[in-house]
């Protein structure tokens, strides 16, 4: 399928980071739809009023090998859809390495299929609390929240990770590590010079590496990094791009100066929904601090027995977590569904020593985790939701979204309106399933204030960043 309004396609590599970029562009005026897998002529078909979308991956947690295989298909079949920007979406904290999720691995497959002039590397988004200065890599702790900014290395929780800790905040050498492509750099300073001067800068910079890296520390200098690099797509021959969903930023706030979209600032209220049912697969240390603020508000939670699951002696039907679940509901409590609240967590430990034991390396180990819980959590969610009259969900954890929604049999999803910064609140697309129809919110592990599942149970806009 071609449309000349196609302005953009992405794919992301979790579901989570994957709805933050539909919610940028939806914020920004472009309509979009966000697919499961690489959609087919049909599939789009469905969207006729969509001017971009996005496939949610699950190569965040994927070795290189096994990226090939999902990838280079997936890039294919986006080079035949006549948008004029390709996007491998990535996390804003960056999260890889060069055996699991490794974006230089995505960047090589890119280059392969795209041949573009250089690839266009924006990792800054503003809004989110992301900040890149002189290639290096800072985080506010939290998304949506008034947490401390840190260098990534030194970031309370991305230093910490459980599979792809940072150990390196200059995402020059962090990618050199991961691929032989040369990454050149248009710093803070650069990215203030007047346009023209600018742009002669960035050819030159082009020519010289394959990958060039832009800064980015205020809002308003996203749009400035969108005019260099939008001239370098077109319908017949996209521009290619990896990082945040700063570059969904760096497009459509230069498209907005010219025109060409028009910002959303109008969006219907979503309303309470209670009870509201929230399975979590995230370690993240910010989801811990918000499922102890929502049983302080009097949630109810049911811990997942992640060792048994990792054994493979648990219950394949989970039958009594869900019938604990259902009742619970049918008492009108929100509940969460958990696989750890931190690496700390005794489960985590446990299920970790487990996996060790059975002589399975670290990698597949992580990547097994994700599939395995992911699976547990959506294998719960969807024999509650096909028995009780839960209307809204939350699934938080980036590395277990994706499995999560497979499982409920989610094919596609659209935005209803955005709640915290990075994870609109959406409606799901799933034929054939009890999910079709549902609310769902995907939350990233850094995503949000403590008192974000209150927020989302009680449908409070939030229209600003």
């Amino acid at each position: 399928m071609t449309s000349n309004d196609l302005l953009l396609a992405f794919y992301g590599d979790d579901f989570t980071g994957s709805t933050d970029a539909m919610e940028i562009l939806e914020r920004a005026g472009v309509r979009t739809a966000l697919f499961i897998e690489p959609p087919t002529p049909e599939d789009l078909r469905r969207f006729p009023h969509i001017r971009a979308f996005g496939v949610a991956g699950m190569t965040r947690a994927m070795t290189p090998a096994q990226m090939e295989k999902i990838l280079r298909p997936a890039f294919e079949m986006l080079k035949t859809v006549g948008a004029r920007h390709i996007h491998y979406k990535v996390c804003s904290t960056f999260d890889s390495s060069p055996t699991i999720g490794s974006i230089g691995k995505a960047i090589d497959i890119g280059t392969e299929v795209f041949n573009p002039e250089f690839v266009s590397l924006i990792v800054a988004a503003p809004a989110l609390g992301r900040y890149c200065a002189f290639g290096n890599l800072f985080a506010r702790m939290g998304i949506g929240s008034n947490g401390q900014i840190h260098r990534l290395d030194r970031h309370p929780s991305m230093s910490k990770h459980p599979t792809t800790p940072a150990d390196e905040s200059d995402l020059r050498l962090h990618l050199s590590k991961q691929t032989l492509k040369s990454c050149g750099l248009i710093d803070i300073l650069q990215i203030e010079m007047p346009h023209q001067e600018a742009c002669a800068l960035l050819e030159v910079n082009s020519k010289e590496n394959d990958v060039v890296l832009f800064d980015g520390l205020y809002e308003y200098q996203m749009s400035r990094i969108g005019a260099l690099i939008d001239p370098y797509g077109s319908h017949e021959s996209p521009h290619f791009s990896a990082g945040s969903s700063g570059v969904e930023m760096a497009l459509t706030g230069f498209w907005n100066t010219q025109g060409t979209i028009q910002n959303r600032t109008h969006w219907p209220a979503p309303g309470k929904a209670s009870p509201l049912l929230v399975v979590s697969g995230s370690c993240s240390p910010v989801t811990a601090r918000q499922i102890d603020y929502a049983l302080a508000q009097g949630f109810e939670e049911i811990p997942l027995n992640t060792p048994a699951i990792a054994a493979g002696t648990h219950n394949p039907t989970f039958s009594v977590e869900i019938e604990r679940a259902i009742l619970l509901i049918q008492k009108g409590k929100s509940i969460i569904i958990h696989t750890s609240k931190s690496t700390q967590d005794e489960r985590f430990i446990q299920s970790n020593n487990i996996l060790k034991s059975k002589g399975l390396p670290l990698i597949e180990a992580q990547t097994l985790t994700s599939s395995l819980y992911g699976q547990a959590l959506g294998s719960i969610a969807r024999g509650v939701i096909a028995a009780t009259p839960v209307q809204r969900i939350v699934i938080a954890g980036g590395d277990t979204s994706g499995a999560v929604a497979r499982t409920l049999g989610i094919k596609a999803v659209e935005m209803i309106a955005p709640l915290s910064p990075g994870a609109p609140l959406c409606r799901a697309f799933a034929p054939g399933s009890p999910a079709d129809g549902l609310e769902v919110n995907f939350k990233g592990g850094q995503v949000g204030g403590e008192e974000y599942f209150e927020v989302v149970r009680k449908g409070r806009l939030e229209t600003t960043h």
